[in-house]
């Protein structure tokens, strides 16, 4: 008996083992750098968010968060890259809802799965995109920019950064009976620059870098994706006004590989939801027209899997072909 009651006991600290170092690993953690991933180039919403965040949690844990952009493929390369990394709470992926809800189905082959790759964390924001179109053209309107696009088919195209903005466009495009055509870029600043200039007659954009752009008089937004006005631009009517129906909301959160040890993904999580509820954080992302949520990983979990059908059913509503 003595034996038996010796090998269980062996048995208890043998399984309990890993539990506890990975307690003992999270109360010492941070004790290095980390890297936050960024996946697409600077001057994007997600080089914004991942910024403000860098910063925020390198004051809290005196430990240098550094981000690293990795900008190629529409965010793809970032989001492997972070699939793969250690999962030690040393490489967070700023994660924009695209690339873990709409890409599955866009994509054939995709390098990483977003439902077994990855832990959440945190939603940072959620937010409209807003419509935006250059300042020379002869369209104020939604109903302006559709009647423009009728009077010259397969004339106008749209720029597009990533399948967020991709499909939205697409969603527009199927719902108001026109046909723009996608020009593709590499990062928001050149889409910018691109739609300024009047190369593309329209951008479907976060409120991040289109807010300011159009305050300052570079662009002219007609229209919001959301189903209500934004503060941020408060003249901006919905899309939804001209084509009921019609919504796409944008968010961007952060998450870490799979198998990364729960009370390092418990830390994580507790820190992010502070900074992202304090108020210095929410009101300037409420200037740029985003609500700051800071949710737990269960909710964040539940929303990827909740959208990842949602849009499932749209792509195939509109048609668009996977890649």
């Amino acid at each position: 008996m003595k034996t038996v009651a010796r090998l269980l006991a062996v048995s208890v600290l043998s399984c309990s083992a890993p539990a506890a170092l990975a307690a003992e690993a999270a109360g010492d953690y941070p004790n290095k750098s980390i890297r936050f991933i960024a996946p697409f180039v600077p001057g994007g919403p997600s080089d914004t968010l991942s910024r403000l965040l860098a910063q925020k949690l390198t004051e809290a844990w005196n430990q240098q968060v550094i981000v690293d952009n990795r900008g190629s493929a529409g965010g793809i390369i970032g989001f492997e890259l972070g699939a793969k990394a250690a999962p030690d709470g040393y490489t967070l992926l700023l994660a924009n809802g695209a690339g873990l809800t709409i890409n599955p189905h866009v994509y054939i082959k995709l390098p990483y799965d977003p439902a077994k790759d990855f832990q959440p964390i945190t939603q940072i924001t959620s937010g409209a995109y807003f419509m935006v179109v250059p300042v020379s053209l002869p369209a104020k309107t939604v109903k302006d920019y559709i009647a423009l696009a009728k009077a010259k088919p397969g004339a106008m195209n749209f720029a597009a950064t990533g399948t967020n903005n991709l499909l939205a466009a697409e969603q527009f495009n199927h719902m108001a009976g026109i046909k723009l055509t996608a020009v593709n870029y590499k990062g928001t600043g050149q889409a910018v620059t691109a739609v300024i200039s009047g190369e593309v007659q329209s951008f479907i954009m976060s409120p991040l870098v289109a807010v300011p752009q159009v305050k300052s008089g570079k662009l002219r937004a007609i229209g919001i994706t959301g189903l209500k006005r934004s503060p941020a631009l408060p003249d901006v009517p919905p899309i939804a006004d001209t084509l009921p129906g019609f919504e796409n909301i944008t968010w961007h959160s952060v998450v870490v590989p799979a198998k990364t040890p729960k009370p390092i993904v418990a830390k994580l999580s507790k820190e992010l939801m502070r900074i992202i509820k304090t108020p210095e954080v929410t009101d300037r992302l409420g200037q740029q027209g985003l609500d700051a949520v800071g949710s737990t990983p269960e909710a964040l979990s539940a929303l990827i899997k909740q959208e990842t059908v949602m849009y499932g059913k749209l792509v195939k509503q509109i048609g668009l072909k996977p890649q």
